[in-house]
């Protein structure tokens, strides 16, 4: 028997509760309605005098009556600019000495890197320069072990040799055995992105994570993670241990391990990755985009056979918007991917979210979340029209109806990510039986 799907209209102010018991909508920075509350252009007219003053004056910008006024599509675009060009200003003020000295602190660790740089100086790329991260291998050793490994990846550029771009060799903060997927390293490698992306130049969609050995071990955890800063990933004899290749659906993922490379099973677990990897493409034509190579006859060293994976990925562009998203939470969890979040602190290990979008309709197919942020801006829909939530089985509907822009979202969403292409001016809060 089919199930009519129950509606639930949307509301334009903070509030909730139960639908049936079940299900209920909340939508997040809802605009203002008092007389007195700023109009979209006073809004951001009011915004740009705020931000005009020193930091450490503005207070917070939550508790701003201009941040939670409803705005126009036009004038949720100015304030976003205004936001990023402030962040912008902010980070090449405050970044510059760590990025001079190619040392950054946080989370209590300490990444250090050096840089080789291809194509020209002078001129770069329309949209910007690319960004390749490549991590050593090593892992629990003496330090002064992991220090060769790193001296090799820092050689390893002449062979790799991107067409253009920037390669950044980081020297892993510990020594330990997963020295590239300890809950530190997101936070580096975020502030290390943003640091190019600010100082460099670098074109945020043209972001490349590969590595080799332990390294690589580093690229099958980070690369579906982390997926929504990364254009493409390639990882070069490496281990997966526990992680899944489910959240590497918008992620083009080369995969290769020599034929030979049989420690800890690493060319039998290659194999059976690339199969999973094919797998999830033939399901799902529009996602998993793979290259898989096992070059016969080859041990651990491949002999710089995996080059081949550079100017693939180069030919590849982050999509910040995907029309379908896989979500899967690691040992490290995280509250934003692309343009679906979970509220602070519920974010659990091994969580799944499979959702899609199409127009102004975004469809739950399967989550084990009981409670998703679904982001929205312009680019994906028209703000002005309705906008609906549904979850696909049983059928209901989470949300329908008018969201409101706000500066306060597009400023909380900026925050959490750092990303001008990952802004949202409008969010919605759904419960999932």
């Amino acid at each position: 028997m089919r199930v009519k799907p129950r509606r639930m209209r949307g509301r334009s102010s903070v509030g909730g509760g139960f639908l049936g018991g079940v299900l209920s909508a909340v939508l997040w920075c809802g605009g203002l309605h008092a007389a007195d509350a700023p109009d979209s252009k006073q809004a951001v007219d009011r915004l740009r005098t705020w931000l005009a003053k020193p930091t450490e004056s503005r207070g917070s910008i939550a508790e701003q009556p201009f941040a939670k006024a409803a705005l126009t599509a036009a004038d949720a675009e100015r304030a976003a600019d205004l936001l990023w060009t402030a962040r912008l200003e902010e980070l090449r003020r405050t970044r510059k000495a760590e990025m001079e000295a190619k040392r950054i602190e946080a989370s209590g660790k300490v990444l250090r890197y050096e840089v080789v740089r291809f194509g020209s100086a002078e001129v770069a790329p329309a949209g910007g320069r690319s960004l390749f991260i490549s991590m050593h291998g090593g892992g629990g050793a003496p330090a002064r072990v992991n220090d060769s490994q790193w001296t090799n990846q820092v050689r390893l550029a002449k062979g790799y040799a991107p067409s253009e771009g920037i390669y950044v060799a980081p020297r892993a903060p510990t020594d330990t055995w997963n020295l590239w997927h300890e809950a530190h390293i997101d936070v580096l490698f975020a502030r290390l992105v943003e640091n190019f992306v600010a100082l460099e130049g670098v074109n945020p969609d043209r972001v490349y994570i590969m590595g080799y050995s332990a390294g690589g071990d580093g690229v099958y955890q980070l690369a579906p993670r982390m997926a929504d800063w990364w254009a493409g990933a390639a990882m070069s004899a490496g281990h997966p241990n526990e992680t899944q290749p489910f959240g590497l659906r918008n992620v083009p993922f080369a995969l290769q391990v020599g034929e030979l490379d049989a420690a800890y099973r690493r060319n039998a677990i290659a194999a059976e990755w690339g199969a999973k990897l094919q797998a999830l493409h033939t399901a799902d034509p529009g996602g998993y985009e793979n290259l898989v190579k096992i070059p016969a006859g080859k041990p651990h060293w491949m002999g710089m056979e995996d080059r081949v994976a550079i100017p693939w990925m180069e030919a590849r562009n982050r999509n910040p918007l995907p029309n379908r998203v896989a979500w899967r939470q690691d040992d490290v969890v995280h509250p934003r991917f692309y343009w679906l979040g979970v509220p602070e602190g519920t974010a659990k290990a091994e969580q799944q979210i499979l959702a899609s979008r199409s127009g102004a309709v975004v469809t739950v197919e399967a989550s084990d979340v009981p409670q998703i942020r679904v982001l929205w801006n312009d680019a994906m829909a028209d703000l002005d029209k309705d906008v609906q939530v549904t979850l696909a089985n049983p059928p209901l509907t989470l949300w329908d109806g008018k969201v409101e822009r706000t500066i306060g979202t597009l400023s909380r969403t900026l925050e959490e990510r750092g990303d001008r292409r990952l802004m949202f001016s409008a969010e919605v809060l759904v419960r999932v039986p």
